[in-house]
């Protein structure tokens, strides 16, 4: 899992060098304009806007009418788990910054959530106000842009907005998952700010993958988020999952 801040080649990167990950999870990516397409209303044609594809794995995003309505979340699959039959599931959330996918497994529905909040946690006020009744939610990762005394223990306050995110957490039956080592995961632009833990993972409550991630600050690139990985078991598959 993985915040690129911007950065599309770094999504490049990732794609080109992680293929022993099954899936990946993006935030705070960039879409640009692959070229114009006719128009009758504009002689230079409407902008046809995209993000990076690679044919080893298959892009899941939320669909949108123009670049203001962009999501900020992006998910890619394997292709070498493709059988497991992953779809994107808009009519469940409808926001540009949540992404929803099912797939199935042994004749039983898993969900994958990821999820982008800005710091006016519009992403957090939504899925606070929509009652989805979702069983086997199987990972939801997310950056909230909340600093918490919960999962950064060099950080001494407690944030409201924490409560709200737990309480939908403990709706879904997901439960904070703790890193094996505390690191930080988004880096400070200059030497006087602090760095942060702000990339989150919460994982289905009967999971045996419990303070089992792994944040890998060497893996930064050029982002000023770190990568965070997990290794989830679904009966007898195992899927590995970077953000």
């Amino acid at each position: 899992m993985q915040n690129v801040r911007k950065n599309n080649s770094i999504i490049n990167t990732i794609l080109e060098t992680q293929i022993s990950f099954d899936i990946i999870f993006i935030q705070e990516l960039s879409w640009y304009s692959i070229r114009f397409i006719p128009s009758f209303t504009s002689c230079e044609g409407i902008g046809l806007v995209g993000v990076l594809n690679h044919p080893n794995w298959t892009t899941f995003s939320s669909s949108f009418s123009n670049n203001n309505d962009a999501p900020r979340v992006i998910t890619y699959i394997n292709n070498c788990i493709s059988s497991l039959q992953f779809s994107l599931c808009n009519d469940i959330f409808h926001h540009k910054n949540i992404s929803c996918i099912l797939f199935f497994n042994r004749d039983s529905t898993f969900f994958l959530i990821n999820i982008y909040s800005d710091s006016s946690q519009l992403a957090l006020k939504y899925l606070k106000n929509t009652e989805v009744n979702l069983s086997n939610v199987l990972i939801m990762t997310d950056n909230f842009n909340i600093r918490d005394s919960l999962w950064n223990p060099n950080f001494p306050h407690h944030s409201s907005h924490s409560d709200t995110l737990l309480e939908i957490a403990d709706f879904f039956q997901i439960e904070l998952s703790k890193p094996v080592v505390f690191l930080s995961t988004r880096f400070a632009d200059n030497v006087q700010d602090l760095n942060l833990i702000l990339d989150l993972i919460f994982l289905c409550s009967n999971s045996e993958e419990f303070d089992n991630h792994h944040i890998h600050p060497d893996w930064r690139l050029t982002s000023d988020h770190t990568s965070i990985s997990v290794n989830i078991s679904i009966i007898e598959e195992h899927i590995q999952i970077k953000k």
